[in-house]
């Protein structure tokens, strides 16, 4: 029986480029979230999409999964649970993000703190580029995940015997 070779996109190296990228883009994005939890709240009542009771409780709480998984990510510890948790945030993201272009409702992404006060067609157009953003960030939290998987270990070879 032979040994397939990994495809180069499954590589240690590549795997371990993906973690440190993405856990870094993940800790940059939770510091000032983390220093700033009025005005991520804030960011995150813009969108209109939670209700104001749960506005509080993310603010205090997304800030610090994101440094932990960040950290988890670069750290080597628990890196296929945090690049899954990861995963579900970036669809979380885009899929808030996708909500409100399609409302034309112009929002700061809130993704690095609060931004400096833009006009609406410059926000519009600054939500699809976070939108691609997250993209390449879920691609790399898939391939972490792809990555990292549990490999099925070949059980006994079958034995041959006559049929009857």
């Amino acid at each position: 029986m032979t040994m397939r070779p990994r495809p180069w996109f499954l590589h240690p190296r590549v795997t371990l480029g993906a973690c440190w990228a993405l856990g870094l883009v993940f800790v940059a994005a939770a510091l000032p979230k983390i220093a700033d939890p009025p005005g991520f709240a804030k960011a995150i009542w813009a969108y209109q999409l939670v209700p104001a009771v749960l506005l509080n409780p993310m603010a205090l709480v997304l800030p610090w999964l994101e440094l932990l998984c960040g950290l988890a990510l670069c750290l080597g510890p628990w890196r296929r649970a945090a690049a899954a948790w990861v995963s579900l945030l970036l669809l979380a993201f885009g899929l808030a993000l996708t909500i409100d272009l399609a409302r034309h409702q112009p929002v700061d992404c809130g993704c690095f703190g609060s931004a400096a006060p833009r006009t609406e067609t410059e926000r519009l157009a600054d939500m699809r580029w976070s939108l691609l953003r997250d993209a390449g960030l879920l691609l790399l939290a898939l391939q972490v995940l792809l990555a990292t998987r549990p490999r099925a270990t070949p059980g006994p070879a079958p034995v041959a015997g006559n049929r009857a």
